[in-house]
């Protein structure tokens, strides 16, 4: 696949951050967003950082313009039938994604390989709606999508191996690593990280530690960059306990039982650093 047009279903953190590496890649981009508003605050969000990436001499001037040109921004899902690669990068609910690759599996051509950012559910299960299920993968990027170096490509039950490796070699072009998984819950990253995460909830909650104590032990005792709880706030707690509780179904292992103190959390609206509070309280 040489360098052809991508189209970016979702325009929130995760969705700009993909259309930005993949215009920055020297892709033709659309970014798709049914809010406008969302739209713009993307399209400003990038333009922020390609100033900045100019400021600090990563690129130049006539590089950020480049970039910018290759990018499209569009509330019109029917532009999806140019494309020879789409990414999906909506919010983490099966039922959402399987509504929007039954309409793609119509718009685009049959050529086309259909790809979800899903950090947790089954490639399997969304390829399922469509008549080109050999053709879903998934692709997962971490956040903040342009600084982490790492794709998660996951491939599903019917994955064919020409769509697995030009994914792979995709990645590459986006000087970023992949690495494969098979289609289980949660992948590898989440299946590590979030019951790390679950259980550092629940060493707070039986009272075991502080909340502060608890990052301070995995940040100078085990290195980690910032503690669990820090992490969890920066996620989102409410995606935190989604997680868990895809491990939780898609394994019926006790083990990956959310934290009842987590549940609480995202009962009375505390859902981190987006909400202004979560473990620890954010200036707005």
């Amino acid at each position: 696949m040489g360098k052809q047009t991508v189209f970016v279903i979702g325009a929130g953190q995760m969705g700009s951050g993909i259309a930005q590496v993949f215009a920055q890649a020297d892709y033709d981009v659309y970014l798709h967003d049914k809010d406008g508003a969302i739209l713009e605050r993307a399209r400003n969000s990038i333009e922020r950082l390609l100033y900045r990436s100019v400021e600090k001499e990563r690129i130049t001037e006539e590089e950020r313009n480049a970039i910018v040109n290759r990018l499209q921004f569009t509330s019109q899902i029917e532009d999806a039938k140019a494309a020879d690669l789409v990414v999906e990068a909506v919010v983490e609910n099966m039922d959402v994604k399987k509504e929007i690759f039954k309409q793609l599996d119509e718009i685009t051509s049959p050529y086309t390989i259909l790809a979800t950012n899903t950090s947790s559910l089954s490639i399997t299960e969304i390829a399922s709606v469509t008549k080109r299920p050999e053709k879903v993968i998934g692709m997962h990027f971490m956040n903040p999508v342009p600084v982490m170096e790492l794709v998660e490509v996951i491939r599903g039950l019917q994955t064919d191996d020409i769509t697995y490796e030009t994914i792979v070699s995709v990645t590459k072009t986006l000087y970023k690593t992949a690495v494969t998984s098979k289609d289980f819950p949660g992948f590898i990253s989440n299946r590590i990280l979030m019951p790390m995460i679950n259980e550092a909830i629940y060493t707070v909650y039986e009272g075991v530690a502080t909340i502060e104590d608890v990052d301070t032990v995995m940040k100078l005792g085990m290195n980690h960059p910032m503690g669990p709880l820090t992490l969890a706030d920066f996620i989102g707690l409410d995606t935190c306990l989604y997680i868990m509780e895809v491990l939780y179904e898609g394994f019926g292992d006790s083990k990956y039982r959310p934290c009842p103190l987590l549940r609480q959390y995202v009962q009375a609206g505390w859902h981190g650093k987006k909400s202004g509070k979560g473990f620890y309280t954010y200036e707005s």
